[in-house]
C-alpha cells in the first residue's frame, strides 16, 4: 500500500467528528503558538516601555532636588548679601527640599518595589536630616563636602532608576537619547554650571581669584562646552529618527537658545587662560542662573515629549495587539467557512444515497448499495436494510433532543442563580462597614428578578472612604453584568489612587461606554461617589437624591442631577462631573437609596414616595444606622404588601459617629 492509499485508508476509517477534530487540531496547534509569541512579544514590549514611564516619573522630583539643593549651598557663600542670608529665606529653601523628599517619598511608596530604589532613597533622605541637624557644627570646606555627597547620592539613585527601569535599554533612537538627555547629559551640564555658580559666589568674597580658582573656571568650561556638544549631536539624532518628525518644532529652539548661552559663558571664560583678564565673577553668576534656569525647562520638556512618545508607542502596540486579534478571527472565520463547505460536500454524497433509498421505496427492495467505508457514510448504507430501525431511532433522538431541551433549562436558570450570588458576594461585608472609621453604615439590596440591576459599594483605603451608588436601567442578566462592570470599574480606579472625581467618573463611563457598545446593548446606569473624610463628605455624580437628616432632626435634600450623566450614555461626560461638600456632625444621618423604594407599588398602584421615606427616617434617625435600615425596609415591605416587587431595591445608611 502506498503513502496515498494509506491516508486514503486512514481517512475513511474515521468519523465526521474525528476527521474535523484532527484538521482543526493540525491548524490550530501552529496558529496557537505563532499567536501566543506574538502576544507575548507585544505584552513584553508593552511592560517594557510602561516600566520606562514610571523610570521617568520618579526623575521629577530628583529634578526638582537637583534645582534647590544647590541654590541652599550657594547661600553659605552670601554672609555679606543680607536678603539671600537671612535665616527665614534659608527656612524656605529647606522646606522646598523638605517637599521635594516627600514626593519623592510619595513616588517611591508606588514605584520603589518596582524599581528597587527604596533603599537607596531612604539612604539619601536620612544624608539630608542629618545634614540639616547638624549643619551648625560644620565648617564650610565640609559644608562643600557633604553638599557634593548629597548631589552625588542624588545623581547615583537617578542612575540606578535609569538602570532598572530600562531608560538605558530604550531600542528607539529619538527615545533613547531624550533618555540620554534627561537622565545623564542635562544634569550634568547643571552640576558644572552649579559649580561655576558656587566659585563665583566664593571668588567674590576674596580680594581677588586665584590661580587655581582660574584653572578650575577654566576646567569647568571645557566640560560644560563638550558637554554641550554632546547633547546637541544627541538631540539632533533623536529629532531626525523620530517618525512623526514632530519632536524637532517642539525642542529645536530651546536647545538652541540652551546651547548658544553655554557657548556665551564657556567664551567669557576662556578668557581666563589670560593672566591680565579679570574675573568677572558676578557676570558668570547672572550668565549661569540663566543656563541653570534654562536647563531645567528644557529638561521638563525633554521629559514631558518623552513621556508622550512613550504612550504613542504602548498605543501603537496594543493596535498591532487588536490588529493581530482581528486577523485570527477573520482566519478563523474562513476556517470555519471551508469547514462548512467540506461538510457540505459531504450532504451531496449523502444525497446519492437519498436517491437509491427512493428506488427502494419504489419497489427495488432488491436495490443495494455497496460503499467500502468505515465512516458514517458506511452507516447509512447499513441503515437502508433497516427502515423501521431507522424511525425508532429517529425518535428516540427526539426524545433525547427534549430531556436536552429541558437539562439547559435548568441549567440556564442554574447559571442565572450563580450571577445572583456573584452579585451578592460582592456586596461589602458587615466586618467591612464596621471597619469603616468615623461612620456607622448599614446596607440592604433586594433583586426584583434573579439578578438585579442595582449597585451599592463601601471601600476604605488610606485613611478616605469610597461610597458608591447605582442603577442600571431594567433588571436581569444584562443590568446585573453591567452592575459588576461598574463595581470593578470603582474599586480599579480606588486601588490607583485616583483623587479627582471628574477623571474617576469619566474614567468608569468610558469603560462602561466601550462594554455597552461592544455587547449592541442600551443600558446605561446612574451612579453617585461620595468620598467621606474625617467628616467632610464629598458628593459627584448623578443619581437620586441623598437625604441629610441632621442631629437636631432637620432634613436636607441634595439634587444630583447637575452633578453627573449617566454612565454608559456617552462616550465622554467629562463637562458634565461636578461635585459638592457636605459637612457632617456628629449624630447626622445620610440616606441613599436606588428608585426601587420610592416607585414601589402596592395593589392599588400607590408609590411609596420620597416624601414617606423621609418622615420614617425622621422618625427613626436617632437609632443606629441598622435600626435605621430594618424600619425603612419594614415600612417598604409594608406598603408594596401582596404585591409583586418590579424594581430591584437598594438602601444605604451612613451616621456620623
Amino acid at each position: 500500500m502506498n503513502q496515498k492509499s494509506f491516508g486514503i485508508h486512514l481517512m475513511n476509517r474515521l468519523s465526521y467528528p474525528q476527521k474535523f477534530i484532527l484538521i482543526g487540531f493540525l491548524f490550530a496547534l501552529p496558529l496557537t503558538l505563532v499567536i501566543y509569541l506574538l502576544i507575548s512579544e507585544i505584552n513584553s514590549q508593552v511592560n517594557f516601555s510602561q516600566k520606562e514611564i514610571y523610570g521617568n516619573e520618579y526623575l521629577r522630583p530628583l529634578r526638582q532636588l537637583r534645582q534647590h539643593i544647590p541654590q541652599l549651598q550657594l547661600l553659605d557663600y552670601q554672609p555679606l548679601n543680607t536678603n539671600l542670608s537671612r535665616p527665614e529665606f534659608r527656612a524656605e529653601l529647606e522646606a522646598k527640599i523638605d517637599s521635594n523628599f516627600q514626593n519623592l517619598a510619595n513616588t517611591d511608596s508606588r514605584l520603589g518595589n518596582l524599581l528597587k530604589s527604596s533603599e537607596k532613597m531612604n539612604k539619601t533622605y536620612l544624608t539630608w536630616q542629618n545634614f540639616k541637624l547638624r549643619r551648625h557644627q560644620w565648617s564650610l570646606e565640609t559644608y562643600d563636602f557633604l553638599y557634593q555627597t548629597l548631589l552625588a547620592n542624588i545623581n547615583k539613585l537617578a542612575a540606578d532608576v535609569g538602570d532598572s527601569s530600562n531608560l538605558i535599554l530604550d531600542p528607539d533612537l529619538d527615545t533613547y537619547y531624550l533618555m540620554d538627555a534627561t537622565l545623564l547629559k542635562l544634569p550634568e551640564i547643571q552640576k558644572n554650571l552649579s559649580e561655576i555658580r558656587r566659585i563665583s559666589e566664593k571668588t567674590s568674597l576674596k580680594s581677588n581669584a586665584t590661580q587655581d580658582d582660574r584653572t578650575q573656571y577654566i576646567a569647568l568650561s571645557v566640560k560644560l562646552r563638550e558637554l554641550s556638544e554632546a547633547l546637541e549631536f544627541n538631540m539632533n539624532v533623536a529629532f531626525i529618527n523620530n517618525p512623526q518628525q514632530n519632536l524637532k518644532p517642539k525642542l529645536n529652539n530651546d536647545v538652541q537658545s540652551f546651547i548658544f548661552l553655554i557657548y556665551q559663558l564657556s567664551k567669557s571664560l576662556d578668557k581666563l587662560n589670560y593672566p591680565s583678564e579679570t574675573v568677572q565673577y558676578y557676570a558668570y553668576i547672572d550668565s549661569t542662573e540663566r543656563v541653570l534656569e534654562l536647563s531645567f525647562d528644557l529638561w521638563d520638556k525633554t521629559l514631558d515629549e518623552l513621556d508622550v512618545l512613550l504612550h504613542n508607542r504602548i498605543e501603537h502596540l496594543m493596535n498591532k495587539k487588536r490588529t493581530i486579534t482581528i486577523v485570527v478571527f477573520l482566519s478563523l472565520s474562513i476556517v470555519f467557512y471551508v469547514f462548512v463547505s467540506f461538510y457540505q460536500s459531504v450532504m451531496e454524497t449523502v444525497l446519492v444515497l437519498d436517491e437509491a433509498s427512493k428506488k427502494m421505496a419504489r419497489g427495488n427492495l432488491d436495490y443495494k448499495i455497496n460503499l467500502d467505508n468505515k465512516d458514517e457514510l458506511g452507516q447509512v448504507v447499513r441503515s437502508f436494510n433497516k427502515i423501521a430501525e431507522a424511525l425508532v431511532y429517529a425518535n428516540q433522538e427526539i426524545t433525547v433532543l427534549n430531556d436536552r431541551l429541558k437539562a439547559e433549562n435548568v441549567r440556564m436558570s442554574a447559571e442565572l442563580d450563580v450571577t445572583r450570588k456573584i452579585q451578592q458576594m460582592l456586596l461589602p461585608k458587615d466586618r467591612e462597614l464596621k471597619a469603616v472609621i468615623g461612620l456607622d453604615i448599614a446596607g440592604f439590596m433586594e433583586s426584583a428578578d434573579e439578578v438585579g440591576g442595582d449597585y451599592y459599594d463601601v471601600l476604605q483605603q488610606d485613611g478616605r472612604v469610597k461610597i458608591g451608588i447605582g442603577d442600571v436601567t431594567g433588571h436581569g442578566l444584562e443590568s446585573g453584568v453591567l452592575m459588576i462592570m461598574v463595581q470593578t470599574a470603582v474599586r480599579t480606579l480606588l486601588a490607583y489612587n485616583e483623587p479627582d472625581p471628574v477623571r474617576f467618573l469619566s474614567a468608569i463611563n468610558r469603560a462602561i461606554y466601550d462594554n455597552v457598545q461592544r455587547m449592541k446593548s442600551d443600558k446605561n446606569a446612574t451612579l453617585a461617589l461620595l468620598d467621606y473624610e474625617e467628616g467632610m463628605l464629598k458628593l459627584s455624580g448623578q443619581h437620586e437624591e441623598m437625604i441629610v437628616v441632621r442631629s437636631n432632626g432637620s432634613v436636607e435634600r441634595f439634587d444630583t442631577i447637575d452633578l453627573g450623566f449617566p454612565i454608559g450614555l456617552d462616550v465622554d461626560i467629562t463637562e458634565f462631573v461636578a461635585e459638592k461638600m457636605v459637612q457632617l456632625y456628629k449624630g447626622d444621618v445620610v440616606v441613599l437609596y436606588t428608585d426601587g423604594i420610592t416607585e414601589a407599588e402596592n395593589m392599588d398602584k400607590m408609590l411609596y414616595g420620597l416624601e414617606r421615606l423621609i418622615d420614617v427616617i425622621q422618625m427613626n434617625w436617632q437609632r443606629t444606622a441598622s435600626e435605621i435600615r430594618y424600619a425603612v425596609i419594614d415600612d417598604v415591605r409594608s406598603h408594596i404588601g401582596e404585591q409583586k416587587i418590579f424594581d430591584d431595591i437598594t438602601l444605604l445608611i451612613l451616621k456620623q459617629k
